[in-house]
């Protein structure tokens, strides 16, 4: 009778033991299940992501996206904002799986080492049924130029972002842009296309539009539905301070994605009209709901013509520089190189190179 005790105290404590274990593996698995945001996984350096400081000594993110095809071009931009400003900032760097790799090594066998940051990877499968193929101008279509619409989801710990083209140089002091006022209500500050006097003959010269007809085809009922006069001011998404909070709250993530949707079932605009088809969205939900940045911060249309160039003062004023269009810095022909090519730090891969005029031997 005593050893048949033993035996089933032995074997409850078994019992116990195996639910103990099964209790376990169960909460394991819970904890372990995917996320929403895992379409952005967190990829970056073991440092911790700073929390925002006090408003005199804040941290300034700024999210920029990172191709293989142009994956120099935005270590120049990094360098140019990390050179021209002694706050902290933090870079959210968004590339796709095959690009990671690649990221990583630019920084850490450069003189980019020292930077705060932190590398999300983009899921491309988030845009499925959204974009359709365009020919006019395949890079527009790449998947890292819908990122902007998507800031909300990506890992970011902080309330305002800044978010900049990777065809771009900042001249100026990246935390004076961060510093703006939003106005109540605005998810975002851009700067229009009729902002800047300085531009209107470089803009008039190359045959840029500057209005919500340029991007829109009026032609189509959902367009006039809008109510939006073709002849407002548009504005270029290339850069811009983003509250994220607001963001989120407007829900402005699932507007864009709903006139993306549109577009591809009923063409209400195209790359070769809008010169892209991630602005027109932005056009359309950010109407009349943003806040104007200082026309010297985006001064853009550097990229639209090989031979239209600004005035050299008028540059040395510009805090920021934008090859939007075809003819790119890295590239040639082009314009201003000089001011894009002081930035440029030579990928230790050699994946990455400059295209430069042949010169006779």
């Amino acid at each position: 009778m005593t050893l048949l005790k033993k035996i089933n105290r032995v074997l409850l404590v078994l019992l116990v033991l195996l639910v103990c274990l099964l209790l376990h593996s169960s909460l394991l698995r819970a904890s372990s299940r995917p996320k929403p945001s895992d379409h952005w996984k967190n990829l970056g350096h073991a440092a911790r992501v700073p929390a925002e400081r006090a408003s005199e000594d804040p941290v300034v993110p700024v999210v920029i996206c990172a191709s293989e095809e142009r994956i120099g071009a935005t270590m120049a931009v990094i360098n140019s904002v990390y050179s021209n400003t002694d706050a902290s900032v933090f870079f959210y760097i968004v590339t796709l799986r095959d690009t990671v790799k690649l990221t990583r090594q630019y920084i850490v066998k450069t003189k980019l080492k020292g930077i705060a940051y932190k590398i999300l990877e983009f899921n491309p499968m988030v845009l499925k049924g959204k974009v359709k193929p365009d020919s006019s101008r395949p890079e527009l279509l790449h998947p890292l130029n819908f990122v902007r619409f998507y800031l909300p989801l990506l890992d970011i710990k902080h309330k305002r972002v800044i978010y900049l083209d990777d065809d771009v140089i900042v001249q100026g002091d990246i935390l004076d842009l961060f510093n703006m006022k939003l106005k109540p209500g605005h998810a975002a500050a851009f700067s229009t296309d009729c902002d800047l006097p300085s531009t209107h003959e470089m803009v008039r010269s190359i045959g840029m539009q500057t209005t919500y007809m340029g991007f829109l085809d009026y032609r189509k009922e959902e367009v006039r539905d809008l109510g939006i006069d073709p002849r407002d001011c548009s504005f270029n998404p290339g850069v811009f301070v983003a509250d994220v909070r607001e963001w989120k709250k407007q829900k402005i993530t699932k507007q864009l994605e709903k006139w993306m949707e549109e577009n591809f079932r009923h063409n209400i605009y195209s790359s070769a009209m809008a010169g892209g088809v991630a602005t027109p969205p932005m056009l359309i939900v950010f109407h009349d709901k943003y806040t104007t940045m200082d026309p010297l911060w985006h001064v853009r249309h550097m990229g639209w013509s090989p031979d239209a160039r600004y005035s050299e003062k008028f540059l040395q004023e510009a805090h920021l520089l934008h090859w939007n269009g075809p003819f790119k810095p890295w590239h040639y022909p082009a314009v201003h190189l000089d001011l894009w090519e002081r930035w440029f730090i030579p990928d230790p891969s050699r994946k990455f190179s400059l295209v430069r005029q042949k010169r006779d031997s």
